[in-house]
Protein backbone atom coordinates (compact mmCIF):
# COMPACT_ATOMS: atom_id res chain seq x y z
CA UNK A 1 0.00 0.00 0.00
CA UNK A 2 1.15 3.54 -0.65
CA UNK A 3 -0.06 6.89 0.63
CA UNK A 4 -0.92 9.67 -1.81
CA UNK A 5 -1.43 13.31 -0.85
CA UNK A 6 -1.63 14.95 -4.30
CA UNK A 7 -5.19 15.01 -5.74
CA UNK A 8 -3.97 15.50 -9.30
CA UNK A 9 -1.54 12.59 -9.11
CA UNK A 10 -4.26 10.34 -7.76
CA UNK A 11 -6.65 11.34 -10.53
CA UNK A 12 -4.05 10.70 -13.23
CA UNK A 13 -3.40 7.19 -11.93
CA UNK A 14 -7.11 6.45 -11.55
CA UNK A 15 -7.77 7.51 -15.16
CA UNK A 16 -4.90 5.32 -16.40
CA UNK A 17 -6.29 2.32 -14.55
CA UNK A 18 -9.82 2.93 -15.83
CA UNK A 19 -8.43 3.21 -19.39
CA UNK A 20 -6.83 -0.23 -18.94
CA UNK A 21 -10.22 -1.66 -17.98
CA UNK A 22 -9.53 -1.98 -14.27
CA UNK A 23 -12.39 -1.69 -11.82
CA UNK A 24 -11.63 1.03 -9.25
CA UNK A 25 -13.08 0.71 -5.74
CA UNK A 26 -13.43 3.55 -3.25
CA UNK A 27 -14.20 3.97 0.45
CA UNK A 28 -14.20 7.60 1.67
CA UNK A 29 -13.70 8.19 5.41
CA UNK A 30 -12.79 10.90 7.90
CA UNK A 31 -10.30 8.62 9.65
CA UNK A 32 -9.98 7.31 13.21
CA UNK A 33 -10.89 3.97 11.66
CA UNK A 34 -12.67 1.12 13.42
CA UNK A 35 -14.18 -2.27 12.49
CA UNK A 36 -17.07 -0.55 10.77
CA UNK A 37 -14.68 1.11 8.33
CA UNK A 38 -12.56 -1.97 7.78
CA UNK A 39 -15.70 -3.99 7.00
CA UNK A 40 -16.30 -1.52 4.15
CA UNK A 41 -12.76 -2.07 2.86
CA UNK A 42 -13.39 -5.83 2.89
CA UNK A 43 -16.68 -5.36 1.03
CA UNK A 44 -15.07 -3.13 -1.59
CA UNK A 45 -11.98 -5.32 -2.00
CA UNK A 46 -14.07 -8.16 -3.47
CA UNK A 47 -15.64 -5.81 -6.03
CA UNK A 48 -12.63 -4.11 -7.60
CA UNK A 49 -9.12 -4.48 -8.98
CA UNK A 50 -7.67 -1.36 -7.34
CA UNK A 51 -8.92 -0.04 -4.00
CA UNK A 52 -8.60 3.54 -2.80
CA UNK A 53 -9.49 4.69 0.72
CA UNK A 54 -9.50 8.37 1.59
CA UNK A 55 -9.10 10.16 4.90
CA UNK A 56 -10.17 13.79 4.92
CA UNK A 57 -11.92 15.61 7.75
CA UNK A 58 -14.24 17.69 5.60
CA UNK A 59 -14.84 21.18 7.03
CA UNK A 60 -17.92 21.76 4.84
CA UNK A 61 -19.98 19.21 6.78
CA UNK A 62 -19.33 20.67 10.24
CA UNK A 63 -21.53 23.44 11.60
CA UNK A 64 -20.61 26.21 14.06
CA UNK A 65 -19.72 24.80 17.48
CA UNK A 66 -19.34 21.22 16.20
CA UNK A 67 -16.24 19.10 16.71
CA UNK A 68 -14.16 19.88 13.60
CA UNK A 69 -11.08 20.93 15.59
CA UNK A 70 -11.27 18.06 18.07
CA UNK A 71 -12.39 15.29 15.71
CA UNK A 72 -10.26 12.25 16.71
CA UNK A 73 -7.28 11.39 14.54
CA UNK A 74 -4.92 8.40 14.36
CA UNK A 75 -3.00 8.55 11.05
CA UNK A 76 -0.51 5.77 11.85
CA UNK A 77 -3.16 3.39 13.16
CA UNK A 78 -5.42 4.23 10.23
CA UNK A 79 -2.67 3.45 7.72
CA UNK A 80 -2.04 0.07 9.34
CA UNK A 81 -5.74 -0.83 9.23
CA UNK A 82 -5.90 0.10 5.55
CA UNK A 83 -2.81 -2.00 4.85
CA UNK A 84 -4.25 -4.97 6.74
CA UNK A 85 -7.50 -4.86 4.75
CA UNK A 86 -6.19 -4.74 1.21
CA UNK A 87 -6.26 -1.02 0.43
CA UNK A 88 -3.93 -0.22 -2.48
CA UNK A 89 -3.78 3.56 -2.05
CA UNK A 90 -4.55 5.63 1.03
CA UNK A 91 -5.45 9.13 -0.15
CA UNK A 92 -4.75 11.73 2.56
CA UNK A 93 -4.89 15.19 0.98
CA UNK A 94 -4.01 18.14 3.22
CA UNK A 95 -6.74 20.08 1.39
CA UNK A 96 -9.37 19.33 -1.23
CA UNK A 97 -10.73 22.78 -2.05
CA UNK A 98 -9.04 25.62 -3.91
CA UNK A 99 -9.30 29.09 -2.32
CA UNK A 100 -11.95 30.08 -4.90
CA UNK A 101 -13.97 26.84 -4.67
CA UNK A 102 -17.58 27.95 -5.18
CA UNK A 103 -19.61 24.85 -6.08
CA UNK A 104 -21.99 23.10 -3.71
CA UNK A 105 -24.03 19.95 -4.38
CA UNK A 106 -27.46 19.89 -2.76
CA UNK A 107 -29.91 16.97 -2.79
CA UNK A 108 -33.37 18.23 -1.86
CA UNK A 109 -36.03 16.19 -0.13
CA UNK A 110 -33.92 13.38 1.29
CA UNK A 111 -31.83 15.90 3.20
CA UNK A 112 -34.88 17.25 5.03
CA UNK A 113 -35.54 16.00 8.53
CA UNK A 114 -33.57 13.54 10.66
CA UNK A 115 -29.95 14.79 10.79
CA UNK A 116 -30.77 17.45 8.21
CA UNK A 117 -33.07 19.22 10.67
CA UNK A 118 -30.48 19.88 13.38
CA UNK A 119 -27.47 20.07 11.02
CA UNK A 120 -28.83 22.12 8.10
CA UNK A 121 -25.54 22.49 6.18
CA UNK A 122 -24.21 19.02 6.94
CA UNK A 123 -25.47 17.02 3.99
CA UNK A 124 -24.63 19.68 1.43
CA UNK A 125 -21.08 19.42 2.76
CA UNK A 126 -21.19 15.63 2.47
CA UNK A 127 -22.49 15.52 -1.10
CA UNK A 128 -20.09 18.26 -2.18
CA UNK A 129 -17.01 16.46 -0.86
CA UNK A 130 -18.19 13.07 -2.15
CA UNK A 131 -18.82 14.51 -5.63
CA UNK A 132 -15.33 16.02 -5.65
CA UNK A 133 -13.77 12.78 -4.44
CA UNK A 134 -15.65 10.84 -7.12
CA UNK A 135 -14.13 13.16 -9.72
CA UNK A 136 -10.63 12.51 -8.39
CA UNK A 137 -10.85 8.78 -7.70
CA UNK A 138 -12.98 7.87 -10.75
CA UNK A 139 -14.49 4.85 -8.95
CA UNK A 140 -16.44 2.05 -10.56
CA UNK A 141 -17.84 1.12 -7.15
CA UNK A 142 -18.01 3.07 -3.88
CA UNK A 143 -18.96 1.64 -0.49
CA UNK A 144 -20.68 3.55 2.32
CA UNK A 145 -21.91 2.28 5.68
CA UNK A 146 -25.57 1.91 6.61
CA UNK A 147 -24.67 3.48 9.96
CA UNK A 148 -25.21 6.83 8.21
CA UNK A 149 -28.31 5.61 6.41
CA UNK A 150 -29.60 9.05 5.42
CA UNK A 151 -26.20 9.88 3.98
CA UNK A 152 -26.22 6.62 1.99
CA UNK A 153 -29.67 7.44 0.58
CA UNK A 154 -28.49 10.93 -0.42
CA UNK A 155 -25.39 9.65 -2.17
CA UNK A 156 -27.40 7.06 -4.06
CA UNK A 157 -29.82 9.78 -5.20
CA UNK A 158 -27.01 12.17 -6.16
CA UNK A 159 -25.28 9.45 -8.16
CA UNK A 160 -28.52 8.58 -9.95
CA UNK A 161 -29.53 12.18 -10.63
CA UNK A 162 -26.12 13.16 -11.99
CA UNK A 163 -25.88 9.97 -14.10
CA UNK A 164 -22.56 9.01 -12.51
CA UNK A 165 -21.51 5.50 -13.63
CA UNK A 166 -20.73 4.32 -10.11
CA UNK A 167 -22.21 1.37 -8.21
CA UNK A 168 -23.08 2.56 -4.69
CA UNK A 169 -22.93 -0.32 -2.20
CA UNK A 170 -24.23 -0.13 1.37
CA UNK A 171 -22.27 -1.93 4.06
CA UNK A 172 -24.12 -3.32 7.11
CA UNK A 173 -23.89 -1.37 10.36
CA UNK A 174 -21.33 -2.88 12.75
CA UNK A 175 -21.85 -2.96 16.53
CA UNK A 176 -19.81 -3.70 19.61
CA UNK A 177 -20.84 -6.92 21.40
CA UNK A 178 -23.03 -4.90 23.81
CA UNK A 179 -24.99 -3.42 20.88
CA UNK A 180 -23.52 0.08 20.63
CA UNK A 181 -23.11 1.14 17.00
CA UNK A 182 -19.45 1.71 16.19
CA UNK A 183 -18.56 5.37 15.74
CA UNK A 184 -15.33 7.36 15.84
CA UNK A 185 -17.12 9.68 18.27
CA UNK A 186 -17.60 6.86 20.81
CA UNK A 187 -14.08 7.77 21.95
CA UNK A 188 -15.52 10.94 23.50
CA UNK A 189 -17.82 9.04 25.90
CA UNK A 190 -17.10 8.58 29.57
CA UNK A 191 -17.77 5.13 31.04
CA UNK A 192 -21.08 6.36 32.48
CA UNK A 193 -22.13 8.00 29.22
CA UNK A 194 -21.29 4.87 27.27
CA UNK A 195 -23.55 2.77 29.48
CA UNK A 196 -26.44 5.16 28.93
CA UNK A 197 -25.67 5.33 25.20
CA UNK A 198 -26.62 1.65 24.99
CA UNK A 199 -30.24 2.70 25.51
CA UNK A 200 -30.27 4.23 22.01
CA UNK A 201 -29.73 0.89 20.29
CA UNK A 202 -32.06 -0.82 22.78
CA UNK A 203 -34.82 1.66 21.99
CA UNK A 204 -34.46 1.10 18.26
CA UNK A 205 -34.27 -2.67 18.57
CA UNK A 206 -37.37 -2.46 20.76
CA UNK A 207 -39.21 -0.85 17.84
CA UNK A 208 -37.96 -3.64 15.60
CA UNK A 209 -39.13 -6.34 18.03
CA UNK A 210 -42.54 -4.75 18.65
CA UNK A 211 -43.13 -4.47 14.91
CA UNK A 212 -42.18 -8.12 14.43
CA UNK A 213 -44.71 -8.99 17.15
CA UNK A 214 -47.48 -7.29 15.16
CA UNK A 215 -47.59 -3.62 16.23
CA UNK A 216 -48.10 -1.35 13.21
CA UNK A 217 -48.99 1.98 14.88
CA UNK A 218 -45.86 4.11 14.70
CA UNK A 219 -47.02 6.33 17.57
CA UNK A 220 -47.15 3.28 19.85
CA UNK A 221 -43.76 2.06 18.66
CA UNK A 222 -42.19 5.44 19.36
CA UNK A 223 -43.86 5.85 22.74
CA UNK A 224 -42.40 2.54 23.88
CA UNK A 225 -38.97 3.49 22.54
CA UNK A 226 -38.94 6.86 24.34
CA UNK A 227 -39.58 4.95 27.55
CA UNK A 228 -36.33 3.04 27.05
CA UNK A 229 -34.10 5.87 25.86
CA UNK A 230 -31.93 7.58 28.48
CA UNK A 231 -30.05 10.55 27.03
CA UNK A 232 -29.05 14.12 27.88
CA UNK A 233 -30.97 15.27 24.81
CA UNK A 234 -32.84 13.66 21.93
CA UNK A 235 -32.63 15.13 18.42
CA UNK A 236 -35.09 12.65 16.95
CA UNK A 237 -36.61 9.21 17.24
CA UNK A 238 -38.56 8.33 14.10
CA UNK A 239 -39.78 5.55 11.83
CA UNK A 240 -39.51 6.32 8.13
CA UNK A 241 -39.95 4.64 4.77
CA UNK A 242 -36.70 2.79 4.03
CA UNK A 243 -36.32 4.16 0.50
CA UNK A 244 -37.88 7.62 0.30
CA UNK A 245 -37.26 8.43 4.00
CA UNK A 246 -40.79 9.76 4.39
CA UNK A 247 -42.26 9.69 7.93
CA UNK A 248 -44.78 6.92 8.52
CA UNK A 249 -47.82 6.80 10.78
CA UNK A 250 -48.48 3.10 10.15
CA UNK A 251 -45.98 0.38 9.42
CA UNK A 252 -47.16 -0.91 6.04
CA UNK A 253 -43.89 -1.14 4.10
CA UNK A 254 -40.16 -1.75 4.73
CA UNK A 255 -38.95 0.96 7.08
CA UNK A 256 -36.07 2.12 9.25
CA UNK A 257 -36.17 3.29 12.83
CA UNK A 258 -33.79 6.23 13.32
CA UNK A 259 -32.46 7.86 16.46
CA UNK A 260 -30.03 10.64 17.36
CA UNK A 261 -29.25 11.48 20.97
CA UNK A 262 -26.72 13.43 23.02
CA UNK A 263 -24.57 12.02 25.82
CA UNK A 264 -22.67 14.89 27.34
CA UNK A 265 -21.24 16.82 24.38
CA UNK A 266 -21.33 13.75 22.12
CA UNK A 267 -24.07 13.26 19.55
CA UNK A 268 -24.65 9.66 18.44
CA UNK A 269 -26.84 8.27 15.67
CA UNK A 270 -28.18 4.79 15.06
CA UNK A 271 -30.78 3.00 12.95
CA UNK A 272 -32.27 -0.45 12.42
CA UNK A 273 -34.38 -2.07 9.72
CA UNK A 274 -38.06 -2.48 10.62
CA UNK A 275 -40.29 -4.83 8.66
CA UNK A 276 -44.10 -4.73 8.62
CA UNK A 277 -45.80 -7.75 10.19
CA UNK A 278 -46.39 -10.63 7.81
CA UNK A 279 -49.94 -10.79 6.51
CA UNK A 280 -52.07 -13.71 7.65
Amino acid sequence: MRTETDPNALQREALRRRARGERVGFVPTMGFLHRGHTSLFDLARGRCDWLVASIFVNPLQFGPGEDLDRYPRDPDGDAQKCRDHGVDVLFMPPELYSPDHSTRVHVSGLSDGLCGASRPAHFEGVTTVVARLFGLVQPSVAVFGEKDYQQLALIRRMTRDLALPIDIVGGPLVRDPDGLALSSRNAYLSAEQRQRALTLSRALHGIQAAAAAGETRVSVLLEQAHGVLDADGVDYLEVRDAEALRPLTRLDRPARAFGAAHYGRTRLIDNVAVSPPLAG
